[in-house]
């Protein structure tokens, strides 16, 4: 294998190993904060236990999620110096606002949070992890700032052979930034309602703490009903404007060769022949592509064979079709999860509402499994996200060819990918063995035998 594809895997791997730990972190941070302020406004111990036994388990995943970005980091400055070359005054902005201002927020009032259990007062202790809940988020707007920019290029001119920032503000403003920010955003709120739902589920049926994950459930099925609806729909949104802004990435996904004129299609399952550039069988639903793209049955969708002669045309010879059926399947498989993670939702409100989760034990088993849905989604879409892009690093500006290291040769790179792999295959073991270990344990506790717990929890996972 050569460089070039040995750092696209190697940059695979690394993403989206990290991309498992961050929408928990920002989604499970989002119910502890819930849960701690009903504690602070009535007093009811139960909450208190809630926020304490949700947040053992989340110091576990931000100290593994830290650990893998930090490598991800380092991978990406090893295997992709002619990218940070020619891009790097735009793309490090946002990443340098990001590391010196959220990260160091978030970590800092973590530590508040950690340790403040009955040594500062509660409105001070309820305010640190509201902190650490927007530095997460500003954590992922940040980092969504910069790949906003390697889908849709904007504020930028280039001189001398490189990218420079022309304007910060339409970074801010770009409109790939304000579809793919909230998408992320409901999705990590939807992966940490599901984490805990399914972990109440888990007790419930054992019942264990009964008292305590009855309104873990109702809390975290609340939260999952309202953002698995936005996650639609903001991603039907962002499908909108790929139709304009990356109309390539948009075909490939729907695997549409050539254009549909007027009533466009939507494909539900098809062979993908990419060799002939032609599907061995589709079903299709008439006309809903066109609705998908433009809401109404009329609206022409450009096809995969014409949108490749333009783009000869206007960038030279080359090819610049991704690969359409890993494009096809991500993307279906991301809705198929969502549509399974919506009705679960639902029921799961519905349930709770009726106080019947007693009754309930074919679905609160069900929903343990069901942890995993929102991960599965996330992956896919991150996996339609860049592969989609192919054969861009920054859409229309750099090919993903000319942004791999010219002097990392392949061997190099097979040395950190089996080291990274090593790395990870460790800090898996850890990440599940100390998960299981604290999930398990009741609620119930002493409070001061979990306060301990939560300084255990916190060395442990740092170690």
């Amino acid at each position: 294998m050569s460089n070039l594809l040995l750092a696209r895997l190697q940059f695979g791997v690394t993403t989206v190993y990290h991309f498992f730990f961050v929408p928990l972190t920002i989604g499970l941070v989002f119910l502890i904060a819930i849960m701690e302020t009903a504690y602070v406004t009535t007093n009811n111990e139960t909450y208190k236990k809630m926020a304490q036994f949700w947040g053992k388990l989340f110091l576990i995943n931000f100290s593994v999620g830290v650990v893998t970005g930090i490598m991800q980091e380092f991978q990406f400055g090893m295997n992709w110096s002619s990218y940070s070359r020619f891009v790097g005054d735009v793309f490090g902005a946002p990443l340098a606002v990001e590391a010196l201002v959220a990260f160091f927020m978030e970590s800092t009032f973590l530590g508040v949070w950690i340790f403040g259990w009955d040594k500062v007062s509660k409105k001070i202790h309820l305010l640190s992890i509201w902190l650490v809940t927007i530095g997460t988020t500003l954590s992922a707007f940040w980092i969504l700032t910069a790949n906003s920019f390697m889908q849709e290029p904007v504020g930028y001119v280039v001189r001398n052979g490189h990218a420079e920032m022309s304007s910060f503000g339409a970074l801010l403003t770009n409109p790939q930034l304000w579809l793919e920010f909230p998408h992320v955003w409901f999705g990590a709120l939807a992966t940490g309602a599901f984490f805990v739902a399914g972990i109440s589920a888990y007790h419930l049926l054992r019942k264990n703490s009964i008292h305590v994950f009855k309104r873990s459930f109702h809390i975290a099925a609340t939260i999952a009903v309202v953002a698995s609806l936005l996650v639609a729909v903001v991603g039907h949104e962002q499908a909108q404007h790929l139709v304009t802004a990356q109309p390539m990435k948009m075909a490939a996904s729907e695997a549409l060769w050539n254009t549909s004129p007027e009533h466009a299609p939507w494909t539900v399952v098809a062979g993908i022949n990419s060799a002939d550039h032609k599907n061995t069988f589709e079903i299709q639903i008439p006309d809903a592509l066109s609705i998908l793209a433009y809401n109404t049955t009329h609206g022409k969708v450009e096809g995969i064979n014409q949108l490749q002669a333009q783009y000869v045309k206007q960038f030279g010879p080359g090819n610049y079709i991704p690969p359409v059926a890993i494009a096809f399947w991500s993307f279906r498989i991301m809705v198929a999860a969502g549509g399974f993670m919506i009705l679960f939702a639902l029921y799961g409100v519905y349930v709770s509402i009726k106080e019947r989760l007693d009754q309930s034990r074919r679905f609160l088993k069900a929903m343990v499994p069901a942890i995993f849905l929102p991960f599965l989604a996330n992956t896919m879409g991150w996996i339609m996200t860049e592969i989609g892009r192919q054969p861009w690093a920054v859409y229309g500006l750099l090919k993903t060819s000319a942004g791999v290291s010219p002097t990392v040769s392949a061997a190099m790179v097979w040395t950190t990918l089996i080291g990274f792999a090593l790395v990870y295959g460790i800090l898996a073991v850890i990440d599940v063995y100390l998960l299981v270990k604290y999930l398990k344990q009741h609620p119930d506790a002493p409070l001061d035998q979990s306060t301990h717990s939560d300084h255990h929890v916190a060395s442990a996972a740092n170690l």
